[in-house]
């Protein structure tokens, strides 16, 4: 049969979309609880839930929508899909989240969710709110009465089915990245904290009988020393050219990453952050250009983001970078990893009242085991792969995440149409 193409009907989105559908749970129920801090910006799948006593709170099922209504969860993306729970179960979670439901005749779960980060309803969505500052929060009501052009429901499987492909690659590669990451800090902790790296043999040293000695940091094995980080690395801070100035932050200048961009990121790898700044706001402050393969380490608000610049880069004064002293065999991999295992050590060496920091004073006395260069070298020949493995995914995920950004709104306006056969059944 020939490809079809009917014309989209226009409905009050609280017409044809169940918001905070009715659902019953007993207080003092066992239930699994979503939190906010569980949604990623951006990102469909939910992290995680705790399960605990039911008091209070928005409730749902699986294959709702969850839309953070308060700033700025919403103007930060904070929108996901519940696929945790089993069966017919409920969950609950944040009161302020507004939940979003399929009604058969008209909708579908999977189009629902697009519908809610496209820009569309997120616009509308940030206009409504109102409320005292920092705690403003979108209006159902006015989402409710928005009117949308609504394709028939094969359209929107179709349209779904478009987007779900490229965000279900997306997830694949981040759940690789992750299992290399773990790989990779877990045979970092076998060589450098349980000191079975591979000895002459191919053995693991420490339970080879490999000879150990005495020192600050208890028994090490015999070559290695102790030192401080500052033997790793040269420990650089970051500033902030005047925020009076607009004209010194632009799109595409010199690099500069504040810790915001860290935690939007979510990657190992960075190359640059929401605004980049001009060579004039450069020479303008103490800021340093750091070199590709510079550790990104926050050091306040909060400490501990972490990862590898991919480019010549700057920070702002939330960080103390390491620049890895290559020459002595500390790569941009051991730095990462080394950092990671010792995020608690340097937490307790934090200062302040009102959020705490770590001085660049402090991070250089941080005492680390010194390896031998023989064993640092060998360590990045075997870790190095599965980081240019994830710096690839990361890549790609970034150009997936583009195309899906650039086709959301063209489909869900109908700019661009997806062809269904007459007597397709989707």
């Amino acid at each position: 049969m020939g490809v079809v193409s009917r014309e989209w009907e226009e409905v009050r989105l609280g017409d044809v979309i169940d918001f905070n559908p009715t659902e019953t749970i007993k207080k003092g129920t066992i239930s699994k609880k979503i939190g906010m801090e569980m949604l990623n910006s951006f990102q469909r799948k939910i992290e995680g839930f705790e399960v605990t006593e039911y008091k209070s709170g928005t409730k749902f099922r699986n294959g709702d929508t969850l839309l953070a209504r308060i700033t700025p969860c919403l103007e930060n993306g904070k929108t996901a899909q519940v696929t945790i729970l089993d069966g017919n179960e409920i969950g609950f979670g944040s009161t302020e989240f507004i939940v979003l439901r399929q009604k058969p005749k008209h909708t579908v779960n999977d189009f629902i969710y697009y519908l809610a980060i496209s820009p569309m309803i997120r616009e509308t969505a940030i206009k409504s709110m109102t409320g005292t500052s920092g705690r403003q929060r979108a209006q159902k009501d006015v989402i409710e009465n928005t009117l949308f052009k609504l394709p028939t429901l094969k359209e929107q499987k179709a349209i779904a089915y478009v987007l779900s492909t490229l965000d279900e690659k997306i997830e694949v590669n981040k759940q690789i990245n992750k299992k290399l990451e773990e790989m990779a800090q877990t045979i970092f902790k076998h060589w450098f904290i349980d000191f079975e790296f591979p000895n002459e043999n191919e053995e693991p040293y420490k339970s080879s009988g490999g000879e150990m000695v005495e020192s600050e940091l208890g028994m090490i094995p015999k070559g290695w020393e102790v030192g401080t980080i500052q033997e790793l690395g040269d420990v650089v801070g970051g500033a902030t050219p005047s925020k009076k100035k607009e004209e010194y932050f632009v799109e595409k200048g010199i690099p500069w990453v504040t810790p915001k961009d860290l935690s939007e990121n979510k990657n190992l790898f960075i190359s640059r952050g929401a605004l980049d700044i001009t060579e004039e706001a450069y020479k303008s402050t103490s800021v340093r250009k750091m070199p590709k393969g510079t550790v990104l380490f926050s050091s306040r608000a909060p400490i501990g983001y972490i990862a590898i610049s991919k480019n010549e880069i700057t920070t702002n004064q939330g960080f103390k970078s390491i620049v890895p002293r290559i020459s002595k065999g500390f790569s941009s991999e051991f730095i990462y990893c080394w950092l990671r295992e010792n995020i608690e050590v340097i937490k307790n060496r934090a200062s302040g009242s009102t959020f705490k920091e770590i001085s660049g004073g402090e991070m250089n006395k941080i005492p680390s085991i010194i390896p031998e260069k023989s064993i640092l070298d060998k360590f990045k020949n075997i870790i190095s792969n599965a980081f240019i493995k994830i710096e690839v995914r990361e890549s790609e995920n970034q150009v997936l995440s583009g195309l899906r950004d650039t086709l959301l709104p063209k489909l869900m306006s109908g700019e661009i149409r997806v062809p269904l056969e007459e007597d397709e059944i989707l």
